[in-house]
C-alpha cells in the first residue's frame, strides 16, 4: 500500500512541516502545493514534491509537477494559474491534458475533495490560514488495489473521523 501526505499553503512555517515528517513516518511521498515559501534548500521541504504558489519566490521550483506514485499520475500545481478560487473547469481541462488521475493543488485555503470524470481533486486546506473552517488541515492518501481512501487531518488535533471517504479511481 502506498501512502501519500499532501499540505498546502504553510506560508513560511517550518516547524509544522518538520512535524508532519515525524508523525507520518510511513508515508512515501510528501506533496506540497505551494505558498511554502521557503527555498529548495530548507530542511522542513527537503523530502517534499514542491510546486511554486503565487506568494513562493523560489525560481528552482515549478509551477506543475507530474508524478507517478504506485501506478497513479499526480497533478500537482498550486492552482492560482487556473484560477480555482473561481472554478476547477480549467484545472480538470490540465488533468485530462496531462492524463493525471490525481490532482492536488491549494491556494484558496479550503478544505476541498472532488471526484470529477473519475478524477480526484484534492485541496488538503491550510496549515498556517484555513478559511471556512479552524482546522489546519491536510491530507494523507492510502492507495489499496483500485481503491483511494483519504484521511483528512487537523494538525492540532488528530484525524477529522468524519471526513474519513474512500474513492475508487475506474468507476
Amino acid at each position: 500500500m502506498s501512502k501519500v501526505l499532501i499540505v498546502s499553503d504553510s506560508h513560511g512555517f517550518t516547524d509544522e512541516l518538520i512535524e508532519l515528517k515525524n508523525r507520518h513516518t510511513d508515508v512515501e511521498t510528501f506533496i506540497h502545493c505551494g505558498d511554502s515559501e521557503l527555498s529548495r534548500n530548507d530542511e522542513a521541504i527537503d523530502q517534499f514534491v514542491v510546486v511554486r504558489g503565487n506568494c513562493d519566490f523560489e525560481s528552482h521550483f515549478h509551477y506543475d509537477e507530474i508524478i507517478d506514485v504506485g501506478g497513479t499520475k499526480f497533478l500537482v500545481t498550486h492552482g492560482h494559474l487556473y484560477n480555482v478560487k473561481s472554478t476547477l473547469m480549467n484545472l480538470k481541462f490540465k488533468a485530462e491534458e496531462m492524463n493525471a488521475n490525481i490532482v492536488c493543488f491549494g491556494h484558496s485555503h479550503l478544505l476541498g475533495i472532488e471526484k470529477i470524470n473519475n478524477r480526484l481533486f484534492i485541496n488538503p486546506g491550510s496549515l498556517r490560514l484555513p478559511r471556512g473552517r479552524k482546522e489546519r488541515t491536510y491530507v494523507v492518501l492510502n492507495f489499496k488495489e483500485q481503491e483511494v481512501y483519504f484521511h483528512v487531518y487537523d494538525f492540532d488535533g488528530g484525524e477529522l473521523e468524519q471526513l474519513r471517504q474512500s474513492f475508487s479511481l475506474h468507476k
